[in-house]
């Protein structure tokens, strides 16, 4: 049963009849074409008709790219699909999650650590607004995950931390920002990641919480998501075993995860939780997924199951096939799959898509993308860096440095992603800048067999390691790894005792648990400009430290405080 004047639709009569009327005059290639949101990666004309003529999909995203490139390629197939699409983007950290030109605002734990929810607001109103510049009208965010395992490599800087209360407040705040711009919000990862230390990108994780514990915390999150008005929620590939028994009235005796999970999505998420918009699967090539049930009767089972829409493809062709097939042979039902287009088509109606179809607006013109990182959009993310940027712990009174007292800086980049270059560059030039003469670590060149103590303590005034370690998936761990020989230290922070150290980790939040040693840490979260341009000037004392760690980056251990 859908409420159609009720939370989140609140659609007129007139949006009722359009829903029920276009229903009606679909072909069932149509009805199956509306189930799927794939990822696109052509943006030829010819290829975009196609894909929406042939397939009639529901809705699509791209990854980021130019702004120009993007709105034109949203353009052509908006034009070219009779109902309207839903254009999706993953707009948790800023505009440039659909725009590359758009402004990097920064990590949802770094709006956390600022303690403003204004900030989270200005998250939601940033990247909706940049994204709708370039014709999405779904955010795939905000993450409401609770990042409890400081071991989960995919969690930590993209949650608000580990407080129900805080991410609640946030996320609402992020979608009341959303809202504003006409974009709906895709709440998520239900049933909650940050349990487990597993990706789903991986393998079925598990949250492992109690039926009770559940609902104290992940529970109260998505109830007040729920009644805040998101239009829909996004089914991870996550387990939730205490809840399945509970349904079940027996002990599990297999690992579903979420989007394929009748208990947790019709029982829970529709029944308990009361959720009446639209459910989406999480990424079906992802390995959760695939590894949990034959893709063959995985596909129809998502939407028989509970889900309405259906995320990606490992081929569009043949997924599309098996729907149908799924469908012809009553895996997926008439019933469902009438429940599952209405409630897509409800989702359009209450985005206004239908009259923007009709007004030829669906798309905005170019001069939309001046909006793009613009002065505004800009200076809230400055404002954000200076207030989340964290100091957590300074035991050697290092701080503020100088050139006077540290000329000579050894700078030791962690991490081997592609941005690697771009923020060491950035420090680089900021740190020689102010006066410092600037030494970059390259392991060749540092053999430590070959060098002394007193050698190495007359080379260098100070060690700076600048951690880069993204939140990235298919990424096991979000760990240090040194450069070493035969466990002698090369560039690990053996010389803590010798001279001043110091660490900056824009990226995962935890890394004293690896580099328990360093007694000067700070937490940026993010490897935006924004942050590097707050932490240069934080070290140099020409503004204070404002950000409060939103979770233990202490991880419970009292030799990381010391």
């Amino acid at each position: 049963m859908i409420n159609y004047k009720e939370n989140p639709f609140y659609l007129s009569d007139e949006q009722i009849s359009w829903v029920e009327e276009t229903y009606k005059n679909m072909s069932d290639d149509e009805k199956i074409g509306q189930l799927f949101c794939p990822i696109v990666f052509t943006k030829d004309p010819q290829e975009l008709k196609n894909l929406v003529s042939n397939r009639h999909i529901g809705g699509m995203l791209y990854r980021e790219g130019p702004g120009t490139e993007l709105l034109a390629a949203h353009r052509v197939l908006q034009e070219a699909s009779r109902i309207p699409l839903l254009t999706a983007s993953n707009l948790e950290y800023g505009g440039n999650g659909s725009a590359v030109e758009g402004t990097y605002y920064g990590r949802q734990m770094l709006v956390a650590a600022s303690g403003n929810e204004e900030r989270a607001y200005q998250l939601g109103k940033v990247s909706a607004s940049e994204g709708a510049a370039v014709g999405v009208n779904w955010a795939f965010a905000p993450v409401v995950d609770l990042d409890r395992n400081y071991h989960n490599p995919i969690t930590n800087v993209r949650t608000y931390g580990d407080d129900p209360q805080r991410v609640i407040a946030m996320g609402k705040a992020y979608m009341k920002g959303c809202m504003e711009e006409g974009v709906a919000t895709a709440v998520k990862h239900f049933p909650g990641d940050g349990v487990d230390e597993r990706d789903q990108h991986l393998l079925t994780s598990v949250n492992s919480l109690s039926c009770e514990e559940w609902d104290e915390t992940y529970g109260k999150i998505y109830e007040a998501m729920i009644q805040a008005g998101t239009l829909t929620v996004m089914a991870a590939h996550i387990a939730l075993p205490a809840y399945e028994e509970y349904f079940d009235h027996k002990p599990v005796d297999r690992i579903i995860p979420a989007t394929l999970s009748e208990n947790l999505l019709r029982k829970l998420l529709r029944e308990k939780l009361g959720f009446n918009g639209l459910i989406v699967t999480d990424a079906t090539p992802m390995v959760g997924f695939c590894s949990a049930m034959d893709r063959r009767h995985g596909v129809p089972a998502a939407i028989e199951n509970g889900c309405d829409m259906f995320l990606f493809n490992r081929n569009m062709d043949e997924d599309f096939e098996y729907m149908m097939e799924g469908y012809h042979s009553g895996l997926l039902s008439e019933a469902r799959l009438e429940e599952a287009v209405k409630r897509i088509l409800a989702v359009k109606a209450a985005l206004k898509l239908p009259e923007k179809q009709k007004a030829g607006t669906l798309v905005p013109g170019k001069e939309s993308l001046d909006l793009l990182c613009c002065k505004e959009h800009d200076q809230w993310a400055r404002e954000c860096a200076d207030e989340g940027v964290t100091l957590v712990k300074d035991t050697q009174d290092l701080l503020p440095i100088s050139p006077e007292k540290h000329h000579r800086i050894l700078l030791e980049m962690m991490g081997d992603y592609p941005s690697n270059a771009r923020v060491c560059k950035s420090f680089t030039e900021r740190l020689t800048a102010e006066g410092f003469e600037v030494t970059v670590y390259e392991p060749e060149g540092f053999e430590v067999m070959d060098d002394t103590v007193e050698n190495f303590k007359h080379k260098y005034d100070l060690i700076m390691y600048v951690g880069n370690i993204e939140t990235a998936s298919n990424k096991t761990v979000a760990r240090l790894s040194w450069h070493t020989m035969f466990g002698l230290g090369n560039n690990m922070p053996w010389m803590v005792h010798e001279m001043p150290v110091m660490f900056i980790s824009v990226g995962n939040p935890y890394h004293l648990l690896d580099a328990p040693m360093v007694k000067t840490y700070i937490n940026g979260y993010c490897n935006s400009e924004y942050v590097i341009r707050a932490v240069v000037d934080k070290i140099l004392g020409r503004s204070p430290f404002k950000g409060q760690s939103p979770v233990d980056v202490f991880c419970g251990r009292i030799d990381l405080k010391l």
